[in-house]
């Protein structure tokens, strides 16, 4: 019971909107495109679905118990009625499960990855969770219970994930009457943005009314021009960090603080809360609200990952629509081996030096795991391009970091 299959086929959609959105822009010089920005954009939503097609967690169960055994009645499948209803009753839990994620720290641990992007374009609407599967599923048990059928639940949950891609934008104004109703661009924006006055705002994901019936509602305003991300911000291009990094904040300061009561406020607190003392001791760094992070990449780490970028997105597409053929610790692997690509992209896009040599490390492992180990099929589409892949990059890389010593000696000379 999930809505990852309509994710998945809206996935080459959503990529032919971002070509479209990044055009548009360089042809207007108005781009709102980073590669660094984008390319963390990708790697985390498309690790966002991992946890989701290996089942961790038990909301599956929790739903599946709930329409079974504890609706109050079974509303018809075929009624419009019960779409419109499951529909409009989805995005009212999803306002208050989105705005609870904003307002205690517990929670937001599960959400800020989809905040830390500090551009807004299209991109930044595939920033989902790999978390989420810890808590979301409580908000949504009440339309179980209610009678609605799962796959109609299943549908309008994806449905309103699906509406949300194209609010993410820049590029589109404010749109008059139907902002008084609908979630848009404009007041998107807002919800994305940590300016003092904007932030913690406009939560809906379909209709903008529960915002304005709940007092959260708040117009983009033209003198102020929104900036984007974290107010503590990540300052890190990996996907992993970003995931963990509230809770690895939370085990800290719970571990650090004297004071017993603290060690348990600090996972319910709201999100800014944190005991003094370690506060004091511990304070978080200052950054300019304004100030982006935007390391310089050498030309060829930007080679490298764009090579990587060729084969990820593709290879994650073929692992899920060829789920029913693979065995449960091969769909973990290539989780893992996509998890590790993601990884040293990240490093790329930091420039590191060991980038290459990782990248030769696990290309190897992953070829010993086909061809020696067979621990992936290689009657599977998804590991013969997993093994495609890892030879190119071999072949690539190997006379990259040659050919950088040699200029790099040239240099010197």
């Amino acid at each position: 019971m999930d809505k990852s299959f309509l994710i998945f086929l809206a996935i080459p959609i959503f990529f032919l909107m971002i070509g479209i959105e990044l055009t548009y822009g360089l042809l207007k010089g108005k781009n709102t495109y980073r590669l660094n920005d984008t390319i963390t954009s990708i790697n985390i939503g498309l690790i966002s679905r991992f946890p989701t097609i290996l089942n961790l967690g038990f909301q599956g169960v929790v739903f599946s118990y709930a329409a079974k055994n504890l609706n109050l009645f079974q509303l018809p499948i075929n009624s419009p009625f019960t779409w419109i209803l499951a529909f409009i009753l989805y995005d009212f839990l999803y306002y208050w499960m989105h705005r609870l994620h904003h307002e205690y720290k517990f929670l937001w641990a599960t959400h800020v990855v989809h905040h830390h992007g500090e551009e807004f374009n299209l991109s930044t609407a595939l920033r989902q969770t790999s978390s989420g599967f810890l808590w979301k599923w409580i908000f949504f048990v009440p339309i179980l219970l209610i009678g609605i059928p799962p796959v109609i639940f299943v549908a309008v949950g994806g449905l309103n994930l699906i509406y949300q891609f194209w609010v993410h934008t820049e590029h589109i104004g404010k749109l008059g009457w139907y902002e008084k109703y609908f979630i848009s661009p404009s007041n998107h924006r807002i919800h994305h943005a940590k300016n003092p006055e904007y932030i913690d705002k406009n939560y809906g994901g379909v209709f903008i009314l529960w915002d304005r019936f709940f007092g959260t509602y708040c117009e983009e305003k033209d003198e102020i021009k929104p900036t984007y991300g974290t107010v503590k911000a990540l300052r890190s291009w990996n996907p992993v960090w970003a995931n963990i990094e509230v809770f690895i904040s939370m085990f800290k300061d719970s571990y650090y603080t004297k004071n017993w009561k603290d060690k348990i406020k600090v996972w319910f607190a709201r999100t800014t809360w944190r005991p003094k003392d370690v506060e004091l001791k511990f304070p978080n760094k200052e950054f300019k609200q304004n100030e982006k992070f935007n390391p310089d990449m050498s030309s060829t780490f930007s080679k490298f990952v764009w090579l990587q970028l060729m084969f990820i997105p593709a290879l994650t597409m073929v692992v899920f629509f060829t789920l029913n053929n693979q065995i449960f610790i091969e769909t973990v692997s290539f989780g893992l081996f996509l998890i590790a690509s993601s990884l040293i992209i990240s490093f790329a896009l930091s420039n590191k030096d060991f980038v290459m040599y990782l990248e030769i490390f696990r290309s190897l492992i992953i070829i010993l795991s086909i061809m020696y180990l067979n621990i992936l099929s290689l009657n599977l589409l998804a590991t013969q391009i997993l093994l495609i892949h890892s030879i190119i990059n071999l072949l690539v890389i190997i006379p990259m970091i040659i050919l950088t010593k040699n200029k790099n000696k040239l240099i010197q000379n």
